[in-house]
């Protein structure tokens, strides 16, 4: 089906935009008239002059507020390029000041005593505040506003990678949104069919997992026997932050396609005794790095617990993104040196046309070798040993390489089980070779696992590390 997702950015942009014409009408400052789309040369000194205006403008918070409705306007009155000059001129121009900081720091080291340190260090929080991360703090006190600041930080985001002032801005967002986003203050809610259909529309665009094939999946993905949970902030209820999605079975689910299958019967959530998220999606690209879905999972345990006291086991299905270009890597790198003995005989006895590391190339070349039973054979306990080491061995800076793996040991699971085949799709064969796990979230367990992993262990079952050792 067609994604909605452009259709309803539009329509939440266009509600920010009425949001900001509503808090400035009446106001008794005169603009004048709206800059041209580009942002053309001509336009900047006017542009500068009205960012002036916001920081430092005669009047009380009201009067900000104002001023600060008004820029937003600007703003999302402008083209992609127009967007591109003023948050190149918000970044550059409206940055900490470095003669304040020194000064600061200058003081700081001159201080005779504690009372003078701790007036230096007021001074220098003060001075690594950039006027511009000021100016955007304004936003939260208005209609929208939040929702501005998060898609903003979004675009700042793709920008700043080729710009260290715009990246710079993008980090003094994050701790910005860190604060409005603590998840003391966002509201956890159960998402089902009886949902707003603008809601509904929004899980289809955001599935960033399996993705929502039509409305009938939808149907079945928030049927009896499944869940769907999604963090919402109070400043933007209509838009979910993350959201998870949950299937009620007996058993740890091995394989997402008959988990996901439309056909299969419902069954009683009562009976269940396992609790299987099968699906966790970020929703604001502009909260990235700001941290709270590290509480989504045991949070949604916990209340699954009180609702269906015969679940003991809460689970995930999950995919291993990093897994086929490590795999690549290593067999590029390291030839037959990456494979066992045993299993570049094995490999001998089913292709002469390659040899050892070449020949497992080979063979996962062609997109049907799950199909035929001598190649899956043969690669099955090949690519079951090497995914074992790479969730269990492979790190960076003392933290799993793969990203997903990361997420759950960070939020207290341990790797459970490798399911051979549990996602046979075209994106699951390139992603990881149809290969995806259980990470286990043993509710007493999860605090220390969370601290080893915090120590640089990675917790993982014995069936999983004796798979990493042979």
């Amino acid at each position: 089906m067609t994604s909605p997702l452009s259709g309803f950015v539009d329509r939440a942009l266009d509600r920010v935009a009425r949001a900001f014409r509503d808090a400035t009408t009446g106001a008794r400052e005169v603009v004048g008239a709206p800059l041209r789309p580009d942002l053309p040369d001509d336009e900047l000194p006017r542009l500068r002059r009205q960012i002036d205006v916001c920081l430092s403008g005669p009047g009380g918070e009201t009067a900000a507020r104002v001023r600060a409705a008004e820029l937003g306007r600007t703003y999302l009155g402008l083209s992609a390029d127009g967007r591109r000059k003023f948050l190149t001129i918000l970044a550059r121009d409206h940055g900490p000041d470095a003669d304040a900081i020194t000064a600061a720091i200058t003081r700081w080291q001159e201080a005779a005593d504690d009372r003078g340190k701790a007036a230096a260090e007021a001074a220098l929080r003060r001075a690594l505040e950039s006027p511009a991360a000021q100016l955007l703090a304004r936003f939260n006190s208005l209609p929208e506003g939040v929702k501005f600041v998060v898609d903003l930080r979004a675009e700042l985001l793709r920008m700043g990678r080729k710009d260290p002032a715009i990246a710079r801005l993008a980090e003094d967002l994050r701790r910005l949104l860190s604060t409005w986003f603590d998840v003391g203050f966002l509201d956890l809610r159960h998402i089902d069919w009886g949902a707003p259909a603008a809601l509904l529309e929004k899980l289809i665009a955001y599935e960033a997992v399996h993705a929502i094939g039509s409305w009938s999946d939808l149907k079945n993905r928030l049927d009896s026997d499944r869940r769907c949970f999604a963090y919402f902030h109070p400043r933007m209820p209509d838009e979910p932050l993350i959201f998870v999605e949950v299937a009620l079975v007996d058993g740890m689910a091995d394989n997402v396609q008959r988990l996901l299958d439309e056909s299969a019967p419902t069954r009683d959530p009562r009976a269940a005794n396992t609790a299987i998220f099968y699906s966790i999606s970020n929703c604001q690209p502009g909260l990235a790095r700001v941290s709270f879905g590290n509480y989504l999972i045991k949070r949604v345990a916990e209340d699954l617990k009180r609702e269906l006291p015969k679940l003991g086991i809460f689970a995930t299905l999950s995919p291993i993104p990093g897994f086929g270009t490590w795999l690549d890597s290593i067999l590029e790198a390291q030839g037959d040196a990456a494979l066992l003995p045993t299993e570049c005989e094995a490999l001998a006895a089913v292709t002469d046309a390659a040899h050892g590391a070449a020949a497992v190339k080979l063979l996962l070349a062609d997109s049907a070798w799950p199909t035929v039973r001598a190649h899956e054979q043969v690669l099955k306990p090949i690519l079951m040993r090497l995914c074992a080491c790479y969730l269990v061995r492979e790190t960076r800076a003392g933290k799993a390489l793969d990203r997903v793996a990361h997420f759950h040991l960070g939020n207290g699971a341990r790797i459970e089980r490798l399911n051979w085949l549990g996602d046979p799709s075209p994106n699951g064969l390139k992603q990881a070779c149809g290969l995806m796990v259980n990470y286990r979230y043993k509710l007493e367990d999860v605090d220390a696992n969370h601290e080893a992993y915090a120590d640089g262990k990675i917790v993982a079952s014995n069936d999983v590390k004796r798979l990493a050792k042979t």
